[in-house]
């Protein structure tokens, strides 16, 4: 299981877009890409045998998953999260400082 899943709203800690907060559109090894942070413009080319047309693309880029933490609502700010295993033996998220699980 990891610590932040696709459809999780995280908050970016470090970087260029510290600060920015959004829902993870998907998890690919340790990267994340997050709706709305990390903009960056594509020059395409047009392609006329594909029916696609060129010009200037907004899209988000990946973010390394140690700069983002999850975000909780309770408290306004992000929070580091662990691990824990319920007496029936189903393993849990919980946020660190608080012990809060989060729901999955």
């Amino acid at each position: 299981m990891r610590k932040i899943l696709k459809g999780d709203t995280v908050v970016v800690i470090s970087g260029s877009s510290k600060g920015q907060k959004g829902e993870v559109l998907a998890v690919s090894g340790e990267r994340v890409f997050v709706r709305g942070v990390n903009i960056c413009k594509k020059h395409l080319k047009p392609n006329p045998s594909k029916n696609e047309v060129g010009g200037i693309v907004s899209k988000e880029m990946s973010i390394h998953i140690s700069n983002v933490a999850l975000f909780c609502e309770r408290d306004g700010r992000g929070h580091s999260v662990g691990f824990e295993v319920s007496s029936d033996g189903i393993k849990k998220r919980v946020f660190k400082i608080s012990g809060e699980r989060f729901p999955v």
